[in-house]
C-alpha cells in the first residue's frame, strides 16, 4: 500500500516526499524480488551439505563403514553399557544402507552386495525378532564369513 502525500492548499508536492515515496516503492520491489533469490540459494546449499545417512555416497567404502559398525556391535559382550547404543547404531547403519543401494542398479549385480545384503538381512531379522537376546554364536560365525567374503569381494573389485 502506498502512504498518502498530504496535499498542500496551494496543491503543491513537496519534493522530498515524493523521493522518499518512490524510494520506498524501489525498496520494496528490489527485496521482493532478492529474497526469493536468497531462499533458494540457501536451501539449495544447505541441501548439497552432506548425506543425512552418514553414508558418503561410494559404495566400497560405504560398505567397508557399515561391515566395521556391524562388527563392533557384535563383538560387545552382552553386558556391556554401550551395547544397545552400539545395536541402535548398527540397525540405523543397515538401514541406512539398504534404502541407499537397494535401487541402485550399478551395485544391485555386484557378488558383494547380494553377499551383504544376506547379511544385513540376517542380522537385521534377529535384531526385530529377539531385540533383548544376544546374536547366537552360529549366526555370528556366518556374519563373520559372509564379512570376509564381502571384504575380499570388494578388493577384487566385485
Amino acid at each position: 500500500m502506498i502512504p498518502m502525500i498530504p496535499i498542500q492548499d496551494t496543491m503543491d508536492f513537496d519534493l522530498p516526499n515524493c523521493f522518499y515515496i518512490m524510494l520506498i516503492i524501489q525498496m520494496k520491489r528490489y527485496w521482493s524480488r532478492l529474497l526469493p533469490l536468497i531462499l533458494v540459494l540457501v536451501i539449495g546449499l544447505v541441501g548439497c551439505s552432506g548425506s543425512p545417512d552418514g553414508l558418503a555416497g561410494n559404495y566400497r567404502q560405504d560398505s567397508l563403514s557399515v561391515i566395521e559398525t556391524l562388527k563392533n556391535a557384535l563383538e560387545l559382550p552382552q553386558d556391556s553399557p554401550n551395547k544397545a547404543a552400539a545395536q541402535a547404531e548398527a540397525r540405523k547403519q543397515i538401514n541406512n544402507f539398504s534404502a541407499r543401494y537397494q535401487r541402485d542398479s550399478s551395485v544391485s549385480g555386484l557378488g558383494s552386495f547380494t553377499t551383504m545384503r544376506t547379511a544385513l538381512n540376517s542380522l537385521a531379522g534377529h535384531y526385530s525378532s529377539y531385540p533383548n537376546r544376544p546374536v547366537p554364536e552360529k549366526l555370528k560365525t556366518r556374519l563373520q564369513q559372509e564379512f570376509l567374503q564381502v571384504e575380499a569381494a570388494l578388493k577384487r573389485g566385485a
